[in-house]
């Protein structure tokens, strides 16, 4: 069956633009500029996981966000893009036809031999292919170990490009392999591909380089951009180099990132563990799932013999705050707490929760006005369920810790409920 975008689908993975970056690439060109929550729905991706790609297709250049609120993101049209390539594949065989001569040149006067006792030699490796045959020889030479880092997305590709069967013979021979990498639940056919040659580790931190390092023989790193990639396959660059300076460099940035990495087993169970369970209820049909509480507050009580059961009603408040807070936090966009506060400002306003704005910058401090939350015959509803969405849906943005206070709902129509938002 014909895949929509089918031919140029495969050509923006030849291109090395990644599989699922490509599927929002092609969902921009199809539907239109989207939001970043749109183009997750569309691409069965987590929202989290769609901005990045998004981010990546915007350095790229096949992506630009358009103003308005909440942000959105247009596609480079089909036709530039093709043009762009045409381009970039022309000016790169004149600059091959150029260097051909000089090269040819260099290797008869033994420059690019990277087994001289020269310790200031370095080599500039062009292109994905050329990197990998270099690296396939490298580690090939290995005796006692060799240490990698490389962001989860390389994985694959250095599969494809024969890294894993150089590190697998490697370890026939007794050396050592030591890979840190990020591992997401994209990649986990491939760590477990690698676990059976190497000692893999998750990353707690960015990978933004990937690097090899062999004995004490040099090292390569990626230098094209943070992360050792480049626009395309054709456009990646890295530096081989025997200088113990620049091996020392490597080793500086690699063994931080493997001191602080989980072990591969925590790290799987982390992201194979069975989803909880859910109770799902629907505005207006709240009878069965409060009927099915009623049934498993009474089983319990059956079982245990217990007769009465007092429920802890703050907690249940902050537990439906907490849930209500994870859903939101899936609609806002922002890489900061700032920038967060202003897209809540938004959702506010569009969904009648009352006015929120920002009392104060340092410490973010939140002020919300005709809350929907605080009523006179329940006060402690505002007091945890207000502060409990906010928090949790900055966390679900975020993907880190926060802690914010409790107002004081007794005074809401005097001057509002105002939150304090710390990292924790």
């Amino acid at each position: 069956m014909t895949v929509p975008g089918g031919r140029l689908h495969d050509l923006l993975l030849q291109h090395g633009v990644p599989e699922r970056a490509s599927r929002i690439y092609l969902a921009a060109v199809r539907e239109g500029p989207q939001t970043a929550s749109e183009f997750a729905r569309v691409t069965a991706m987590h929202r989290v996981e769609a901005y990045r790609f998004i981010k990546h297709l915007e350095v790229l250049g096949l992506l630009r966000s358009t103003s308005g609120r909440p942000m959105r993101f247009a596609a480079l049209p089909p036709d530039a893009l093709l043009d762009r390539w045409i381009r970039t594949a022309t000016e790169r065989l004149r600059r091959l036809e150029g260097d051909r001569l000089l090269t040819l040149e260099d290797l008869k006067a033994g420059l690019l031999d990277v087994h001289s006792a020269d310790p200031r030699k370095f080599t500039v490796l062009e292109g994905q292919e050329e990197i990998y045959r270099f690296l396939v020889r490298r580690i090939g030479t290995a005796k006692v170990e060799i240490w990698a880092s490389m962001p989860g997305a390389a994985l694959p590709l250095a599969i494809a490009g024969g890294i894993n069967q150089a590190f697998r013979a490697a370890h026939d021979r007794g050396v050592r392999i030591r890979v840190v990498t990020d591992i997401r639940p994209t990649n986990r056919g491939e760590v477990k591909h690698f676990l059976g040659f190497a000692d893999i580790r998750h990353s707690t931190r960015p990978v933004v380089t990937r690097a090899v390092v062999v004995d004490r023989i040099g090292a390569v790193a990626y230098v094209s951009s943070t992360e050792g990639l480049g626009g395309s396959s054709v456009s990646q660059v890295a530096v081989w180099s025997s200088s113990p300076s620049f091996r020392k460099l490597a080793m500086d940035y690699l063994r931080p990132l493997w001191t602080r990495s989980m072990t591969v087993e925590r790290r799987l169970v982390e992201l194979e563990a069975p989803e909880r369970p859910r109770l799902p209820m629907r505005l207006g049909q709240a009878e069965a799932p409060l009927a099915r509480l009623r049934e498993i507050a009474t089983l319990g009580m059956r079982a245990t013999g217990i007769e009465e059961l007092h429920l802890d009603v703050p907690d249940m408040i902050e537990a439906v705050g907490r849930q209500l807070g994870r859903q939101v936090g899936d609609e806002l966009e922002g890489e900061t707490p700032d920038e967060v506060a202003r897209s809540l400002i938004e959702y506010y306003k569009g969904h009648a929760m009352g006015r929120l704005e920002i009392a104060r910058a340092r410490p973010l401090t939140l002020k919300v006005t005709q809350c929907f939350a605080c009523v006179r015959q329940s006060p402690e509803v505002g007091r945890r369920l207000c502060p409990m969405v906010l928090k949790s849906a900055l966390e679900n943005r975020l993907g880190s810790g926060f802690d914010v206070s409790q107002p004081d709902p007794s005074r809401h129509s005097s001057r509002g409920c105002l939150f304090t938002v710390t990292p924790s």
